[in-house]
């Protein structure tokens, strides 16, 4: 239910976090507003981040910016979505964003009603991948040649080596993987992994897929996740 998403507004402009709040509270939402980065900080780390079932960021705040804040939520156990909430619009500060775990992005000024569309298609990605995470605790892990998927503790090994991928690499690794062979267009990953489905997302996979294929490393495991011209990635099929 609605109702029990409980969501934390890091906002320094009162007028328009208290606009966010009254439409995501319409919306059946919990709202708690910070207007100081280094208070919001605070309240998402609080208790491993068990308050909150998401945490909106402006990335320009007093105190601690957007971006830290992302950082130091991305390194807790519990996995928490974060949607930025920003005047910046540079593609750089998009991808940045991403790159440090963000779920989406979105540029001020907000569109509301499409405000809470994002936050619903959060929830709903967020609720089918523990769904699908659930479903996987029986298997343990993936083992394809020298690469080793745990699903439990979301870790990735390479030739007994651990991988540090980010939150999002993981998914779109996940993702790929549980289906090898599969082909998917770049709209296909966006809607499976991000949730989102509009063609500003275009770089961000080719450029996910390029950092996972860096951070894999050696041949065989950076080869497999395979590009398709013309079409997509897919998940190289491996004898086990």
């Amino acid at each position: 239910m609605a109702a029990s998403k409980r969501i934390l507004v890091v906002e320094d402009e009162p007028d328009l976090a208290e606009l966010y709040s009254l439409h995501l509270g319409d919306a059946g939402y919990a709202v708690t507003v910070e207007n100081d980065g280094a208070v919001g900080l605070e309240l998402a780390l609080e208790d491993g981040g068990s308050h909150f079932d998401l945490v909106m960021l402006d990335q320009m705040l007093p105190g601690v910016d957007g971006l830290e804040i992302c950082r130091r939520v991305r390194a807790l156990e519990r996995y928490v979505p974060i949607l930025f909430l920003t005047a910046k619009g540079s593609e750089l500060d998009r991808v940045l964003g991403l790159e440090l775990g963000a779920d989406d992005y979105l540029i001020k000024p907000v569109s509301l009603p499409e405000l809470v569309a994002r936050v619903r298609a959060i929830f709903r990605l967020t609720a089918s991948l523990g769904a699908r995470d659930a479903a996987a605790q029986n298997e343990g892990r993936f083992e394809l040649g020298d690469l080793v998927i745990d699903l439990a503790r979301r870790s990735v090994v390479v030739a007994g080596q651990a991988i540090e991928l980010t939150a999002r690499e993981f998914d779109l690794l996940f993702f790929l993987a549980k289906s090898p062979g599969r082909v998917y267009s770049r709209d296909q990953l966006v809607e499976g992994v991000w949730g989102l489905g509009y063609e500003g997302y275009e770089h961000t996979v080719n450029s996910h897929i390029n950092r996972l294929r860096k951070k894999l490393g050696g041949a065989d495991a950076a080869e497999l996740v395979e590009t398709v011209w013309g079409v997509g990635y897919r998940f190289r099929e491996v004898s086990v």
